[in-house]
This record gives C-alpha cells, structure tokens and sequence, in this order.
C-alpha cells in the first residue's frame, strides 16, 4: 500500500505536502494548470502590492477632482472611490480564472507594510473566491527612530487588519530578523494569522561598478538555505496554533523531507520550479514516497514533526548546543 501524501495547511486539505510558492510560474492560467497537472497542491499566486493600489487609488482620487473647479456639480460625474475601479481588477480576474481552472487551493498574495485603507482589497480577494490570502510583510527598519517595540507593533497592528477583513485563513510570510521570532510568532497567531511562512527572502541590491548604480540582484536559492527554516519550524511545532509552512531552499525530496520531519505543514518551493520546471513537481513527490515506504511511514501526518524540538531526543540540537558542537567537531581539513 502506498504511504498518504496528503496533509493539511490553513485548515485547507492538500493532496501532498508541495504547494508552488509566487513567481512567475504562478502569474498565468497556462501555468498555473501546467503545475497543477504536475502534481502540486495548492498555489500561491504572485503579489499585489500596497503601493499599487495606494498609486492606482490616488491616481483615480486626482481623476475625480480634475473637473471640481470647473462646476461644483462635476464630482457627481464619478463614482464613489469605494465601487471604482482602482487597477486591481487583473489581479481579482486572476483569482477568479483560476478557481475555474484548477482544483487545488488558489492563495493569492497581498504584499505591504504598513496598516491602512488598502488593506480592504483583501476582502476583495475573497470575494473573487481566493480560499485563503498570504499576506507578505515587506518591510525594513532603516530608520534609526524605529524601536525594535514599534517594528513588532506594525507587523502586529497590519496582521490583525487584514484577518479582520475576511473569514478565509490568513498566512503571514515573515521575516527572520527578529531578536525574539518565537515571541512574534505567537504574537501574529493570536492576532489573527492562521499560518506563518516561514521566511521571507528579501531581494538584495547589488552595485553595478561600471554603470555606478544601485540595482536590485536576484539569486535563486539552494539547499544550504533551507536550514534557518528548518530551525525555526521545528522550533515552533507545537508551540503556536498557527500551521507552518517552509518557503527558501527546497530542491529535492530530501529537503522537503527535512521539513516535514520538523514539523511544517507544506513545503513551498519557486526557485526549484523556475530552474527545472513544472514536472519538477513529480520528482519531489515520488521521491517523498519512496522514501516513506522504504521506512514504513504511513503517513505524512505520521512523520510530521517527530523530529521538531518538543519530539526529537536532542531539543539542545535546535540552539545554542549544536552551534558548540559544530564548532568542536569541525576538522579544519579541505574538503
């Protein structure tokens, strides 16, 4: 008999533990139903940003006042700002097309940092029929007036403001640079997050010498950065109600197994798909099972977090103690 796959993310019931992470493999139907064929199970569609709709709003708020010096009556012309087309109708018809098209869980992604009057477009989202919104925190402290308290009371106020808009799960993809990440993770689970992805990977700039500018620089991940998830989920397993969800690093079958046996409820995976493509997808899955039934595991639900903190025979293994033993062990010889 072959081992259950299936696992449960947001309370939303995958076929398997892979789930396609935004990129640009999930910004079309096409796509989107090429990965679905290739086994994954849910998808995460590529963000809509805060400073799309502020920019499409204001633009649309300067449109309406164009004519009021005119004629007094001209403003009666326009639709209120609440029912007018702001931009984001693409996004919402992507949303729609794509529970049309697929049968696995659609996400889509709401990308912003700071609580406010454009945190409505996630009701919005669930009324195009999206079956749960990541909402990714971009956001950093540059500002040495920012106190590590009022950073975790934005991240805090902009979790709660976005679950209170909707009834559908809400996940939350963070980042790791927080000097106590069990603490805001309990914190953002008990302001309405029904998951934590866990990490954010920050784009960062590059300076090109020859132009002298400043440029954004993109580098796909590897499997040597899957460990600060690793670490955090097997963390957390157990300790917060909030499903988990591993997002950086993962490329094989050994990899998401790593993360499973840590404790994530799903692996989502971007940089393996743009590399190697949708059938990438099969791989990872049949590798997953082989590796269970040769070990006689039943269920993914079965292996799920038996090697997280609270469970593993070593929980010194995930802090302070295995960075001590790793220093001592380590021969110095070239490999």
């Amino acid at each position: 008999m072959s081992a259950d796959l299936s696992s449960k993310y947001l309370g939303l019931e995958l076929r398997n533990p892979i789930v396609a992470a935004a990129s640009p493999m999930t910004s079309s139907i096409d796509s989107l139903k090429r990965l679905e064929d290739a086994g994954v199970a849910a998808v995460v569609l590529p963000s809509l940003f805060e400073e799309q709709i502020e920019h499409e709003e204001m633009a649309t708020h300067n449109l309406m006042l164009s004519g009021a010096e005119l004629s007094p009556e001209a403003r009666g012309f326009f639709p209120e700002m609440q029912n007018y087309n702001t931009g984001s109708d693409n996004y919402l018809k992507l949303i729609g097309d794509a529970k049309r098209a697929l049968s696995v869980p659609v996400i889509p992604s709401l990308n912003g940092y700071t609580p406010g009057g454009w945190t409505h477009i996630a009701k919005q989202f669930q009324e195009a029929g999206a079956d749960a919104i990541e909402l990714n925190i971009y956001f950093l402290a540059t500002d040495p007036a920012d106190t590590g308290a009022e950073v975790e009371r934005r991240y805090i106020d902009l979790v709660a403001s976005v679950s209170s808009m909707v009834s559908i799960p809400v996940a939350v993809k963070v980042s790791p640079y927080f000097s106590a990440m069990a603490n805001m993770a309990s914190r953002m689970s008990q302001a309405g997050a029904s998951g934590l992805v866990l990490f954010n990977r920050f784009v960062q700039p590059d300076i090109l010498l020859d132009e002298l500018e400043v440029a954004p620089h993109l580098v796909l991940s590897t499997s040597d950065e899957l460990r600060l998830a690793l670490r955090w989920i097997a963390i957390l397993r157990g300790r917060v109600k909030a499903s988990l969800a591993a997002t950086g690093g993962a490329h094989s079958a050994d990899d998401v197994l790593k993360l499973l046996l840590a404790g994530a409820d799903c692996v989502m995976i971007a940089s393996s798909l743009l590399r190697q493509g949708p059938a990438h997808v099969g791989t990872l899955v049949s590798g997953i099972e082989k590796w269970m039934t040769e070990r006689e595991y039943a269920s993914v639900k079965q292996m799920k977090g038996s090697l997280s903190q609270q469970s593993c025979p070593d929980p010194a293994a995930f802090e302070r103690g295995n960075y001590m033993k790793a220093l001592t062990s380590f021969s110095g010889r070239h490999a």
